[in-house]
């Protein structure tokens, strides 16, 4: 097996990658084990990935949690992602906290329950002063509603006569203060954007694979990194 760790050109390291945790379900399904069981082997996945990032010197990564489309699962799993975050947040926080991880949320807060509310709002205000990286938690989050949002809220704000432009957009992302989001990673072997991160990804480098997130590595990580390091970014050029 290759070892694709060694062989990153650490000068080419992107700077925002952003993730679609797909497969827990799926991966449950294999091994007899409930839906829940495959969320909460899933969590355990995100501390060892982000320490790859951190590793390597990504300044960002966005992880898709939840979904607006999420709400229409069962109320019982729903219930129990719920769980998984509150235990997320209660054994992760210190943690993140002493790595240097700066937390930092895209998507609504609105339907959001109360004790996931504040556990996110406690977390993101104990981690603002961490410089090392950014971990952009995408709960409740959707790329159709963010760039919607974004438009109304410059709607709010616009002076006589204003004209819309990319910048001022961009401006009122959830992404906002991040990089751009130079690519995007797929589990479990979907093609798909799902809804995430619309107009981030306008040339973002996406990398799909077969590895469902519950199994998914650091060799996985470095493996999807080294893939993106092969590909020239032209961003429309020639």
């Amino acid at each position: 097996m290759k070892n694709y760790k060694e062989m990153l050109d650490l000068s080419k390291i992107p700077a925002h990658i952003g993730i679609i945790m797909d497969g827990n379900g799926r991966w449950a399904e294999k091994r007899s084990k409930s839906r829940g069981d495959g969320h909460r082997h899933g969590s355990e996945i995100i501390e060892p990935v982000i320490g790859a990032c951190v590793e390597l010197g990504v300044k960002a990564v966005s992880l898709y949690a939840f979904s607006y489309e999420n709400w229409s699962r069962p109320k019982a799993e729903i219930f129990e992602l719920w769980k998984l975050f509150e235990y997320f947040f209660n054994t992760k926080l210190d943690i993140l906290a002493s790595k240097g991880i700066k937390v930092v949320h895209s998507g609504s807060t609105n339907r959001l329950p109360g004790k996931i509310k504040k556990l996110l709002s406690d977390t993101i205000k104990k981690t603002a002063g961490n410089k090392k990286i950014t971990l952009n938690l995408c709960i409740n989050y959707g790329g159709r509603q963010e760039i919607v949002e974004g438009v109304n809220k410059w709607l709010a704000d616009r002076k006589p006569d204003e004209k819309f432009t990319l910048k001022k957009m961009e401006k009122r992302l959830y992404t906002a203060s991040l990089p751009e989001t130079d690519m995007i990673i797929r589990t479990s072997g979907e093609f798909r954007i799902s809804n995430f991160m619309l107009w981030q990804t306008a040339y973002a480098e996406l990398v799909f694979t077969d590895v469902l997130w519950p199994d998914f590595s650091p060799s996985d990580l470095y493996k999807a990194i080294y893939d993106y390091q092969q590909r020239k970014r032209r961003f429309g050029n020639i």
